[in-house]
């Protein structure tokens, strides 16, 4: 690259507000924020800090927020959801952002990670994989703008009667006050999220996360549960940060699909969330070629908006290139099953006995 290389320095709080404040225009998502970084260490990871990037002439080009992960085979950084971009998002400006991460963390005095995971709107190098998907690439954004009877008629028609069947099934929507939300959730909540799991087939966290993020980022947050007869049904978790809202997390039973309770009470997160500032509620990943398992939530989203937006897909820097082909080769071929992994291992002690080889012959001559 002829280009030189950004320079990057650490954002601490004020730092990270001011620079936010001075650029109302850009979309922040709540994980790139300070706030972020405080639930991070309170579930017990290590963020890295928030950092700035920018160019030769001084000007901001992106921030990233860090977080070190180690897990078997492999150590990482990631960006959750980001970086965000203050400048033009073109494939030059993402190449000199990913060449720079790939030599801020070579040189990183604490931390020695295989690969550093981010979003990437151009896949080039150096990035590269991913070794697994960690991010929706398309998702279902509610314009929450116009009149309360307008966003209603924008409904595709089979959300506008789930709505009024609630209401007719006798479904209560409540806003579950803040000083109850951590009893209430691991009583009440956290039994509905292990049967939507169950139901969906993917795997939730503990209920302890969930109680982190009630606690440690209760002033961007709003949790509603539709409630039959005193018996809760579904419930949802919010985000705000800047007038963009995200439905979170939510969990329902089988109940209440039948009495389309889920209907209502998202429909209720949306006259809350606009009545509150917010100008755009997002409602998470859809269906795309890495993520086929939302087919069913798909559906579901579709009812509310047509408004699909692509978000970049999460790809990797590898910081060493050889050991991290050998991890992902191994990776993949423990996810297609046992004998496909003995097979991959036993190739790589081959190359390695034939790299030894060479070596020892290569010192003897």
């Amino acid at each position: 690259m002829n280009a030189a290389l950004l320079t990057y320095s650490p954002l601490d709080r004020q730092a990270f507000d001011a620079l936010a404040a001075a650029h109302p225009a850009v979309l922040i998502p709540l994980e790139q924020t300070p706030d972020w970084v405080d639930f991070e260490r309170a579930l017990g990871r290590t963020p890295l800090g928030i950092w700035a990037y920018r160019d030769a002439a001084g000007t901001l080009v992106a921030t990233a927020s860090y977080v070190h992960v180690v897990r078997r085979f492999r150590e990482s950084v990631v960006v959750v959801n980001g970086p965000v971009w203050f400048a033009e998002r073109t494939p030059a400006a993402e190449r000199l952002l990913l060449e720079t991460v790939r030599r801020q963390f070579s040189d990183h005095p604490t931390v020695h990670p295989l690969y550093v995971r981010l979003q990437v709107a151009t896949l080039q190098a150096p990035a590269t994989g991913p070794i697994e998907h960690g991010w929706y690439e398309r998702e279902i954004v509610v314009d929450l703008t116009p009149s309360e009877a307008d966003l209603l008629k924008s409904f595709r028609p089979n959300a506008r009667n789930s709505i009024r069947r609630a209401q007719r099934n006798g479904i209560e929507i409540r806003h579950i006050p803040r000083e109850e939300w951590k009893q209430v959730f691991a009583s009440e909540l956290y039994p509905i999220m292990r049967e939507t799991a169950e139901r969906d087939g993917f795997q939730s966290f503990d209920s302890s996360y969930y109680e982190t993020l009630l606690t440690v980022l209760g002033d961007h947050l709003r949790l509603l549960v539709a409630y039959r007869d005193g018996q809760p049904l579904s419930w949802l978790i919010t985000t705000e940060y800047r007038g963009h809202a995200v439905y979170y997390f939510a969990g329902s039973t089988q109940a209440a699909r039948t009495t389309f309770a889920p209907y209502l009470l998202l429909w209720e997160a949306f006259r809350t969330l606009k009545a509150a500032g917010n100008t755009a509620c997002g409602l998470t990943g859809i269906e795309s070629e890495n993520y086929p398992s939302l087919a069913n939530v798909t559906t579901f989203k579709r009812n509310f908006s047509k408004n699909v937006v692509v978000v970049p897909t999460t790809y990797d820097v590898p910081l060493d290139a050889g050991r991290y082909t050998a991890v992902a080769f191994l990776l993949a071929a423990r996810r297609s099953g046992p004998a496909a992994a003995r097979r991959t291992v036993g190739r790589l002690r081959e190359a390695a006995g034939r790299v030894g080889a060479r070596s020892r012959t290569s010192s003897e001559t």
